[in-house]
């Protein structure tokens, strides 16, 4: 006679069952698909899971033979060897739905004995994996692809610790800067770059910190042959699940010879502008020199003591104009190395407003400062002759828009965030609308004697200090270039 089972529910509440229904609670319930198939391979017995991982009904199912439905040739071997006693578990295998899709199953076999022992069907238990499967095919695939493009990328492909150690490096390296993967695992970023840079990158990786966004750096790298290299590397943070910065990954490249493109750009762009501004220059020149022919004679015909001094106190002013406008003048000509330093935002502006105080007389222009006191407290982490040369080019395009004369103001306005804007407006011609979508095109121009460089190279050198250029213009009203920098 068949024992009773109590089952407990809330307050010692119980409901007895008996195994029958049991065994059919469990089937029901449980989350995987079982099937009984008699010694004879007919189906007895399915849950509900077996016909809703497959999409057959009950009805479909008992009665029939297991070849009736399409299975692995392996599986008439495994249905044999569990008649004789054994056991096989969780086989993955492949096996259709209904409908012909094609599913990924875990499998189990085991005999299934009366209470003799004896072997009188077979358990099968399926589970439907193909969800988990495709999950490890996409991973696998996308492994397989980030393999293939780190290990094919001309790109220097690196991840470094929380401690700026390298943890991998794509074999680009060995091509790129003359060392294999395995050389530069365990090297600090340090050890990489030059001395001269150190400071360079740590404000760059400090920015990385703060905002948690990818950082642009330019820095030059040494090789395994001992040679110095440009590169551009974008650094990019990895966060850990606490939202915290667990390592970060740069993908390099060498830009030796772009730089030097721009190198040459620049100097293209910067004798253009020596060339333009030298008119201007002798003419500033020519007017204390004539007073220096004069009081040098008035000082040879004279005996007396006190004109003579006078007349050299006015000799050694005019000298002094006069070195100062040709410093000026070789501080914008001299070869410039893009070097950053800290200086004073305040002694660059009044350092390019006298290069252009000549220019701006011959053609009856008046430079106009505001709020240069703002500037006076305000350092720039900058290469000063390279700003210098891009504020001349403002000047200058300002000076020229205004054929008959007149005013070019110069703004400067602390901005939020350890920014400050400069601005230089003028009160010229202005720029026609279809025209200020070509401004910044190498060789483009409305000059008769312009090269087409100016707004070009001036862009390249502003995104290069980590700023911004923004041209505003309304054709008989005016233009106005606001350029934001970032002060230390």
């Amino acid at each position: 006679m068949a024992k009773s089972f109590p089952i407990f529910g809330k307050e010692n509440e119980s409901v007895v069952y008996n195994p029958d229904e049991l065994i059919d609670l469990f089937l029901n319930c449980t989350a995987d698909g079982i099937c009984i198939v008699d010694m004879e391979n007919r189906f007895i017995r399915v849950n509900g899971m077996y016909t809703k991982i497959f999409g057959y009904t009950e009805e479909e199912i008992l009665g029939r033979r297991f070849e009736e439905f399409p299975n692995p040739d392996v599986v008439n071997g495994i249905i044999s060897a569990v008649k004789q006693g054994e056991f096989f578990h969780d086989i993955v295998t492949q096996r259709y739905h209904k409908d012909g899709r094609l599913l990924d199953i875990a499998v189990s076999y085991s005999p299934f004995r009366n209470v003799a022992g004896e072997i009188i069907a077979v358990i099968a238990i399926y589970r439907d994996i193909t969800e988990h499967i495709n999950t490890e095919r996409e991973l696998k695939r996308t492994r397989e692809l980030y393999r293939l493009i780190t290990e094919n990328t001309t790109d220097m492909i690196k991840l470094y610790s929380k401690d700026k150690e390298i943890i991998y490096a794509s074999p680009s390296h060995e091509k790129g800067v003359g060392f294999k993967p395995e050389q530069l695992i365990g090297q600090n970023v340090y050890d990489l770059i030059l001395p001269e840079e150190k400071e360079n990158f740590k404000r760059v990786y400090q920015s990385l910190i703060e905002t948690g966004e990818p950082q642009l750096l330019q820095v030059k790298l040494k090789t395994g042959d001992n040679k110095v290299i440009d590169s551009e590397t974008t650094i990019t943070p990895i966060f850990n699940e606490q939202n915290e910065v667990e390592c970060y990954v740069t993908v390099g490249r060498d830009v030796t010879d772009r730089v030097k493109n721009d190198d040459a750009l620049r100097n293209l762009d910067r004798l253009s502008i020596i060339g333009q501004l030298a008119a201007g220059v002798a003419h500033e020149i020519r007017n204390p020199l004539t007073s220096l022919k004069g009081f040098s004679k008035l000082l040879k015909s004279t005996l007396d003591k006190e004109k003579q001094d006078n007349y050299l106190s006015i000799i050694m002013n005019e000298l002094d104009r006069i070195d100062m406008i040709v410093n000026e003048f070789m501080s914008l000509a001299k070869p410039q190395a893009i070097q950053f330093e800290r200086k004073g935002l305040h002694s660059i502006l009044d350092s390019t407003v006298n290069i252009l105080h000549p220019q701006a007389l011959l053609h009856n222009v008046q430079i106009i400062n505001h709020d240069y006191n703002q500037a006076n407290d305000i350092e720039l982490l900058c290469s000063p002759n390279q700003l210098k040369q891009v504020f001349v080019n403002f000047l200058k395009n300002a000076i020229e828009s205004m054929p008959s004369g007149g005013n070019v103001h110069v703004y400067v306005e602390k901005l939020t965030g350890k920014r400050v804007q400069i601005s230089f407006a003028d009160e010229g011609i202005g720029i026609d609308s279809h025209v200020m979508g070509y401004l910044g095109t190498p060789f483009y121009t409305t000059k008769d004697k312009g090269i087409g460089l100016g707004l070009t190279v001036s862009n390249k050198i502003i995104q290069e200090h980590n700023g911004t250029m923004k041209i505003e213009s309304e054709p008989g009203k005016g233009t106005t270039v606001k350029v934001q920098l970032t002060y230390i």
